[in-house]
């Protein structure tokens, strides 16, 4: 069974804390600070790994963890950084953040060795050493590793396939495919559908083709009728789509008798699921050829080009007898062009149309760091600061350390939060509210 949906928490590491340190050497007068700074944490990072071809790995596990930094030290040691975690999907992932930190994030990865960082690890904290100055020779205070990004990812596998089979349940696409490659899909004498895609190799003189057998679309699919979206997420990145339609429904349960009807429900499903389906190049693969009688076949072929036009492929086939079926495979080894590989410039592989993609061999996708604050009031003498960035800032002293509230202070300063305060009415003993913790301000900022 194919897996094509997976759920699973990523959590980078979080950075090393720096060091609060001093030089102690017998007979070494005016020992200074030696406090070494945190190690990076380490990244979680996606990969496309052509090897893979479903999701299935990520049922049995759902929880990554990147490694942490390790702690400074004293004589300037500085901690290693964490390892890096490579988590491996196959070709036409799309990953989607659905909580936590990154929420708001996705990435599409198409071609093998495209790599995503999607959640980035937490830098360390400087040790004591880097906040020496000629005015702050002993500073006794050092900063704290942060927590790195966390949260959870929606993976979906959209199929990578040159040539996709669509039409109704028992339209024949199994045993198609069976015929074209050396596919194994499930093919018996009564009806039933397809319950997940299956892929197949159709192989040419000089290249091949991916084929891939889309389970048969109802009536309402692209609403959410039946497994409709589901299915049909496989068809948008194929190149060009096979429209399978039975020659003699009327021998096959569950479907319509009129081949006219049931052609103008899958193409009105393609449309409605996505405007780009419409718009891809077709061929129609009149299935079932052997239960009809003889000419009915021929017949049905000119039928159907008069009334598709010249621009659309009209072949009667047989799967039974494998009538049709040589001509079928030249027709999309013509059809299909071949992929480019080329790196587009200004175009993500996310917004480039399948069928002019140009891959990258090596793409990595950096999601940009947050900025930015707010400040309102909560009170008669409160006030509460909100943003990441001024957030991870607090995050990174002990607000019970008085030189670290005296540095923080400055920080704040610089960055525009106090001038922000003082214009919302801010005066000196007022408090402070920032990612939970409340401390109060000196009237004057310190000299240093």
């Amino acid at each position: 069974m194919l897996h094509d949906r997976a759920r699973i928490e990523v959590r980078a590491g979080a950075g090393g804390d720096g060091s609060h340190s001093f030089r102690r050497e017998a007979h070494v007068p005016r020992g200074g600070p030696d406090g070494g700074d945190g190690g990076r944490g380490g990244d979680v990072v996606i990969e496309c790994d052509d090897q893979l071809r479903d999701l299935q790995s990520f049922r049995r596990k759902t929880h990554y963890r990147a490694g942490r930094g390790g702690h400074g030290g004293g004589a300037l040691r500085h901690g290693a950084d964490g390892e890096t975690l490579i988590v491996k999907v196959p070709p036409g992932t799309q990953v989607e953040a659905a909580e936590g930190d990154l929420i708001g994030r996705r990435w599409d990865l198409l071609a093998p060795g495209q790599r995503a960082v999607v959640a980035r690890g937490a830098s360390g904290g400087r040790g004591n050493k880097r906040f020496a100055t000629p005015t702050r020779q002993a500073p006794r205070f050092a900063e704290r590793g942060l927590p790195g990004e966390e949260g959870w990812l929606e993976l979906r596998l959209k199929l990578l396939a040159d040539v996709g089979l669509v039409g109704l349940p028992n339209a024949g696409k199994s045993a198609m495919l069976a015929r074209l490659t050396r596919a194994t899909p499930k093919v018996a004498s009564y009806p039933f559908t397809t319950l997940s895609p299956v892929l197949g190799v159709l192989e040419g003189e000089e290249r091949q083709l991916v084929i891939a057998d889309i389970p048969g679309l109802i009536e309402g699919a692209s609403a959410g009728a039946g497994l409709g979206h589901d299915f049909l997420a496989h068809v948008e990145r194929t190149r060009l789509l096979v429209h399978v339609l039975d020659l003699a429904p009327e021998l096959s349960q569950d479907e319509e008798a009129d081949p006219l009807v049931n052609y103008a429900t899958i193409e009105r499903e393609l449309a409605a699921h996505d405007e780009r389906l419409a718009r891809l190049p077709r061929v129609l693969a009149l299935s079932k050829a052997d239960l009809v009688p003889p000419g009915r076949a021929q017949e049905a072929v000119r039928e159907w080009s008069q009334r598709l036009g010249p621009q659309m492929a009209v072949i009667a086939t047989s799967s039974a007898t494998g009538a049709g079926i040589d001509e079928l495979a030249g027709e999309l080894l013509r059809r299909v062009p071949a992929l480019t590989r080329e790196p587009q410039d200004g175009l993500a592989a996310a917004e480039a149309p399948q069928a002019d993609l140009e891959l990258a061999e090596h793409m990595v996708f950096r999601p940009a760091a947050p900025s930015g604050f707010v400040v309102e009031r909560a009170g008669d003498r409160s006030f509460k600061v909100t943003g990441k960035g001024v957030e991870r800032l607090i995050a990174r002293y002990d607000i019970d350390n008085e030189d670290a509230m005296a540095y923080l202070e400055t920080r704040l300063r610089k960055i525009g939060v106090i001038r922000a305060l003082e214009a919302e009415g801010f005066q000196a003993g007022d408090e402070i509210e920032i990612a939970g913790v409340a401390f109060e301000l000196e009237p004057e900022a310190p000299s240093w």
